[in-house]
């Protein structure tokens, strides 16, 4: 029993029962044990009747009306008739609403433990399956090339200047802060070991090749990743939610021709632009630390800037940075396109886009490291 509210069971002739309920019966107030409540009809057993009496009820909430319907519950279970003629309107009300619709049984699935063979089947299963999709969806982008070069591809050329410009100029902050940080970064670490030999003056060749050979497309590409990549995975997901993708399927349109192929070739010609702007911000960061750490004036190193890096580093950033552009794009593409139809699944392609751009940029990196080396460039 609580301060604030009472219960009393008392006996009647013919094996009837009365529950009276005083007090203030919410929950803020603390609602007596059910238990408590079932235990005293038991002891008065055998029970054909139980009436329920609730003038003294100063004040309630749903707390009473989800005791009393226990009450009720366990009453009929003991077969026990009920009395409700006496219960306020709004109290009776609420209950029958409550009652009138029984819980469905079954709904509630039961956690079924799939055998470690039937899980290995069915992720190898859904491994293959994937890797077909990402193959006819290859194909499906390589025919869209071939219509694009040939003149035939449909797309709206308005949307095409407006992807470009999310792509490259509305990424220009971000890719500035970043650059400029790796700059600083590479400038800072490297002189800590070039001030050993009195060398702080290769500050600038080791900041100048490190940024144009690999660190500012790589800094870029995984920048555009998480920025472009994952805007691509996000927008072509919805649309598969929302069955536009269906629709256009519908009207003849092939989704990967309008939608993909535009985010493709602008993605592809806007990261060896944004690399190179990479690369002049990032020369800037270690340009700073070398002209106000270590004295070095502006003509020496710009002049040990431009003697260290060669034309041919240039060009090996800008190749990485393109094969990025169109690794981030046709993933972001692929994840949006192959989305479940519900909001957690673009959620997810969206991570899937993003982790799988970030591991094709770093793939990539290697393959294409590996190559300069076996050719000696």
């Amino acid at each position: 029993m609580n301060k604030k509210n009472n219960y009393e069971i008392s006996k009647l002739p013919d094996n009837a029962l009365t529950l009276s309920l005083s007090g203030e019966w919410k929950s803020t107030s603390g609602i007596p044990d059910l238990s408590l409540v079932t235990g005293s009809l038991d002891e008065h057993k055998p029970v054909l009747s139980l009436k329920l009496d609730l003038s003294g009820i100063t004040g309630w909430d749903s707390a009473l009306i989800v005791f009393l319907i226990n009450i009720l519950e366990y009453a009929r279970k003991l077969g026990i008739k009920s009395n409700q003629e006496d219960l306020p309107p709004e109290i009776a009300g609420l209950i029958k609403l409550a009652l009138a619709v029984p819980e469905k049984t079954g709904v509630r699935h039961a956690s079924i433990k799939i055998p470690f063979l039937e899980l290995l089947g069915n992720k190898s299963y859904g491994f293959w399956s994937s890797i077909g999709d990402f193959f006819i969806f290859t194909g499906e982008l390589i025919v869209s090339f071939g219509r694009f070069f040939a003149g035939m591809a449909r797309f709206r050329v308005r949307d095409f200047f407006v992807i470009i410009q999310e792509c490259s100029i509305d990424a220009l902050p971000i890719v500035s802060l970043i650059s400029l940080l790796i700059g600083l970064i590479l400038a800072f670490v490297g002189s800590i070991q070039l001030e050993l030999f009195g060398a702080q003056i290769y500050i600038a060749n080791l900041v100048g090749i490190g940024i144009v050979r690999s660190m500012g497309a790589i800094m870029t590409g995984i920048i555009m990743a998480g920025r472009t990549g994952a805007s691509y995975a996000a927008h072509l997901g919805t649309m598969e939610t929302n069955e536009e993708i269906d629709a256009l399927r519908t009207l003849g349109i092939s989704p990967v021709e309008f939608l993909v192929l535009p985010r493709v070739i602008a993605l592809t010609l806007a990261m060896p632009l944004l690399s190179l702007y990479a690369n002049i911000i990032g020369i800037f960061g270690g340009f700073i630390v070398g002209t106000t750490m270590f004295d070095i004036s502006f003509t020496t190193y710009y002049n040990q800037t431009v003697n260290a890096i060669r034309f041919k580093d240039l060009w090996i950033g800008l190749i990485m940075s393109t094969v990025f552009g169109f690794l981030i794009a046709t993933t972001g593409c692929y994840k949006g396109l192959h989305c479940e139809r519900s909001a957690a699944s673009v959620g997810k392609s969206t991570t899937s886009a993003v982790v799988t751009g970030i591991v094709s940029i770093v793939i990539a990196t290697a393959f294409i490291t590996y190559i300069c080396a076996v050719l000696g460039i």
